[in-house]
């Protein structure tokens, strides 16, 4: 497998305090790989690590063969690596399609902004038929696929989704992992996937990390994983 993503050995936190410590995981191109662990893990420190978020005290982080720790987050995202955060995070009063064109900003999306808002009409044809409508008027699911798109407008290689089925109902998270699969198929997108929803986490992932006080405690495919039993016993309920 060559690596799109390299995280090798970072340590990072909130200021004095630790979260992270000796942390190393890759993403292959295409592929989609599920990080999982109880709430408080350090997840979330993970995804923002490597956005740009928060500073790696060590460690590094390469993407598409280019070292990235260290740049401020709005020059990780014209790099084509995006995230989108938990909760997605929409303007709620401007328009979906709005929101969506925000999402071009950078200067490799910007000139085919037409071309990839039609693509992700296609994709989401429920934000299409209300491409009007205010985003604070959308259902929690509808925000969470407008969140998505708005990120896919920005053409990106790497997408990195924080919770994404976080409050959604169970027909809803059926639905929003079934478009993660496909992005990953029709896109060619690799996508890194932070969720506690362990069992469908896995079960679409092709490798999984889980994640402990800060730490990689497991690491292998997402099949392997789910038949663990130390995983069945401490996030499935087995």
């Amino acid at each position: 497998m060559t690596a799109l993503l390299t995280v090798d050995k970072i340590s990072s936190g909130y200021g004095d305090i630790p979260v992270l410590r000796n942390v190393s995981l890759q993403v292959g191109a295409n592929e989609i790989v599920s990080v999982v662990g109880a709430n408080g893990a350090g997840k979330s420190t993970l995804l923002r690590s490597i956005a740009g978020l928060l500073p790696c005290t060590q460690g590094s982080i390469r993407f598409d063969g280019e070292r990235i720790d260290g740049l401020p987050a709005h020059q990780v995202v014209v790099r084509n690596l995006v995230m989108v955060p938990e909760g997605g995070r929409l303007f709620p009063f401007m328009s979906i399609q709005e929101n969506l064109e925000l999402g071009a900003f950078n200067s490799s999306a910007r000139p085919q902004l037409d071309k990839t808002l039609e693509e992700v009409f296609t994709l989401f044809p429920i934000l299409s038929s209300r491409r009007l409508q205010l985003a604070g008027s959308l259902s929690g699911g509808e925000r969470q696929m407008c969140a998505i798109a708005r990120a896919v407008m920005s053409r990106p290689k790497l997408l990195m989704l924080d919770e994404p089925s976080l409050g959604l109902s169970p027909i809803m998270v059926e639905h929003v992992f079934e478009i993660i699969v496909s992005l990953a198929r029709s896109k060619k997108i690799a996508i890194l996937l932070v969720e506690q929803n362990v069992g469908d986490a896995l079960d679409m992932a092709q490798r999984g990390y889980v994640v402990e006080r800060g730490q990689i405690v497991k690491t292998g495919s997402g099949r392997d994983l789910l038949a663990d039993p130390e995983v069945q016993h401490a996030y499935l309920g087995l």
